[in-house]
């Protein structure tokens, strides 16, 4: 924990006036991009962050500062959108298959598909976010907080809850289906 989410938390924790407010101005478009991207739904995500600013509230003084203010805050505001998704029944990912990958390519998180140089092109940046919103909340989540927002993967993990393997696999999966179907949808090799 850095020193500047020390003192907020301190402020926050003490009733200084404004230290809350202060806080979600400085977290909010983090907890708005993790909801929205898992749960799609404008209105959703407005009550969402407002639920999951509530939470950061009533559960602060259990922060220990173990990880950054950043990612305890991604993570309550990720909690929020995947409890919000299992209550509609909604798959949050597609389910794994039951395929050997091996450790190569639990390990393996670059693939040689490049994202930057697959948006180079207009007609081809169009595909592909369109196919990335088509993507399950998961993926979608973890691949623009991978690629867009350029958080690493450890961050990704204290976020998600999940392993560092399970997100480097979903991202491997992710660009591979991307691949695919931006391949079949404009014969664009990637």
């Amino acid at each position: 924990m850095t020193e500047d989410d020390r003192r907020l938390v301190d402020a926050v924790l003490g009733n200084v006036p404004g230290a809350f407010e202060r806080l979600v101005r400085e977290y909010q478009g983090l907890c708005w991009h993790i909801i929205q991207r898992m749960v799609r739904q404008p209105e959703d995500t407005r009550e969402l962050c407002q639920e999951a600013f509530l939470r950061v509230h009533q559960c602060l003084h259990q922060y220990r500062g173990e990880s950054a203010l950043k990612s305890w805050i991604g993570q309550v505001a990720y909690s929020v959108a995947k409890r919000h998704l299992e209550k509609r029944r909604i798959a949050i990912a597609e389910p794994v298959g039951d395929e050997d990958d091996g450790v190569s390519l639990l390990d393996q998180l670059s693939d040689g598909f490049d994202l930057e140089t697959a948006c180079a092109d207009a007609e081809i940046a169009a595909g592909l976010h369109e196919e990335i919103e088509s993507l399950p909340p998961l993926q979608r989540t973890l691949l623009t907080l991978y690629h867009l927002d350029e958080v690493p993967i450890v961050e990704i993990a204290r976020i998600t809850g999940l392993a560092e393997g399970t997100i480097k696999s979903h991202l491997f999966r992710t660009r591979a289906r991307l691949r695919e179907r931006l391949q079949a949808r404009m014969g664009v090799t990637a």
